[in-house]
């Protein structure tokens, strides 16, 4: 990061810090003059839709970003979501909604990782699973077939074989655990 200190920014995106808030390079700031943390409200806050995020940044780097943006980048009703997102009750329910999706994850792995068709699961903190499949455009077309979406990895280098499973409920990973389990020849 020093290397690119007067030459260059060095953006990080945070898209899914809310689930491993740990992981945060925000810190770093006082240290980077050069460095922009992006965030967004899709991932843990569930606003996908809404299409907002925001910079954390120095003064100038903050000072230059608005010389390019437009004047009103966001429109009002998006403005009044985002803020009460961000207040303490929209925090709280983003906790307990990251809460949640932990919780899925861990049970979806661990109900994933036995299964014959499953070669690797890959650790997460945030809100899906990277899943390397035997046979990965089979188990892909078999769930796509019974109306279970999975994003398909394999065109992402080193990531042959593997399947991307977003976090829902638990009754819709009882089902996507079911169908893999047909499709593996096992019931248990």
């Amino acid at each position: 990061m020093a290397l690119a200190a007067g030459k260059s920014l060095v953006v990080v995106d945070e898209a899914y810090i809310e689930f491993n808030p740990g992981s945060t390079v925000a810190g770093w700031l006082a240290d980077y003059p050069h460095l922009v943390v992006l965030r967004t409200l899709s991932k843990a806050f569930a606003l996908a839709g809404l299409r907002c995020g925001f910079t954390l940044a120095n003064e100038p780097v903050i000072a230059l970003l608005l010389k390019v943006i437009a004047p009103y980048p966001l429109s009002t009703p998006v403005a009044d979501i985002a803020a009460q997102a961000l207040d303490d009750t929209g925090i709280g329910t983003m906790r307990e909604h990251v809460a949640e999706i932990a919780e899925n994850r861990a049970w979806l792995m661990a109900a994933l990782a036995p299964l014959p068709c499953v070669e690797q699961v890959f650790d997460s903190a945030s809100n899906y699973v990277l899943v390397r499949f035997v046979a990965a455009s089979n188990v892909f077309k078999t769930l796509w077939d019974q109306g279970i979406i999975l994003r398909d990895q394999n065109k992402q280098p080193g990531l042959s074989g593997c399947l991307r499973i977003t976090i829902g409920s638990r009754d819709e990973f009882q089902q996507v655990v079911a169908a893999l389990r047909a499709l593996s020849g096992t019931n248990e």
